[in-house]
């Protein structure tokens, strides 16, 4: 005969409840402790069970997210951000502008922090329980003319319906021809008051003739972008050249302490050809 905990825990696995098999015999003895009624022993198994549910499902939205995981709004250095842009941040976090299909554009020179901005906001997106994509742009393109190759691509622009957020990072980069260009516009005309697109682009709306080519193409892109969209520019110095500099630096440093100039490691060099890239 099966104990009677025995045959407890192999029902709630049957109906799926694997955190309430797993802690019912340990709630139990503080139930038991703390005078809790049946209702209240139930209640706390039922709250454990919708957490750890909630934390999967986090986990498995930001698995199929891509977003790099490093990328945090915990590890975005909020000093070198614009006055206006960290004013914003907090509610672009909550996530309102995904029922109204808005978009984002993250605005500046290389190094600035676009890229790290909206992968803060991405995960921020993916906590509280919504569907995002990170992609760079020339990933997304490059896998949009496969699809038209083989004629299968309405079919992977409705894949990419799925996520209520897609971040396209580095759309400024993508060197396109005629058909590049033409994935690129579909993929947006799709996205358009249906689902929300986050892009950092070092090339301000202006200069989006050198990513589309076509005047009328690149007018109708900025088009559907800026009717319903966030603006972020983010101005001031490279945090490259910072931390590239504040390394140099440090090798300096260490020179100094031994009475000699201290011999470069890889990352060190790396580091002073930033600098010297930046000047």
């Amino acid at each position: 005969m099966i104990p009677e905990s025995g045959g407890l825990a192999i029902c709630l696995k049957a109906l799926h409840l694997s955190s309430f098999a797993a802690c019912f015999q340990e709630m139990s003895g503080t139930a038991e402790s703390q005078g809790w009624s049946h209702q209240q022993y139930l209640q706390h198994l039922a709250e454990i069970e919708l957490e750890d549910r909630r934390q999967d499902r986090i986990e498995r939205l930001l698995k199929a997210s891509g977003l790099p995981r490093d990328k945090t709004l915990a590890s975005l250095d909020m000093t070198v951000l614009p006055e206006r842009v960290k004013k914003m941040l907090p509610s672009l976090c909550e996530g309102h502008f995904l029922g109204r299909a808005e978009n984002i554009v993250a605005f500046g020179l290389p190094g600035r922090g676009k890229t790290h901005l909206l992968c803060a906001i991405g995960h921020e997106l993916v906590r509280r329980g919504h569907q995002v994509l990170f992609i760079p742009a020339y990933r997304l393109v490059q896998k949009l003319l496969v699809a038209k190759r083989d004629l299968i691509l309405e079919k992977e622009l409705k894949k990419l319906d799925r996520f209520e957020a897609v971040i396209l990072d580095d759309i400024g980069y993508v060197q396109q021809d005629r058909e590049e260009m033409e994935v690129l516009f579909t993929f947006l005309a799709e996205r358009y008051e249906r689902g929300s697109v986050l892009i950092s682009s070092n090339l301000v709306f202006s200069q989006w003739d050198k990513i589309f080519k076509d005047s009328m193409t690149t007018a109708a892109a900025i088009d559907r972008m800026v009717h319903h969209c966030v603006i972020l520019e983010l101005t001031g110095q490279s945090y490259r050249n910072q931390e590239a500099q504040k390394r140099n630096a440090d090798i300096q440093l260490r020179g100094n302490d031994h009475g000699r100039g201290a011999e470069l490691i890889p990352e060190d060099r790396l580091a002073e050809a930033e600098v010297r890239a930046q000047e």
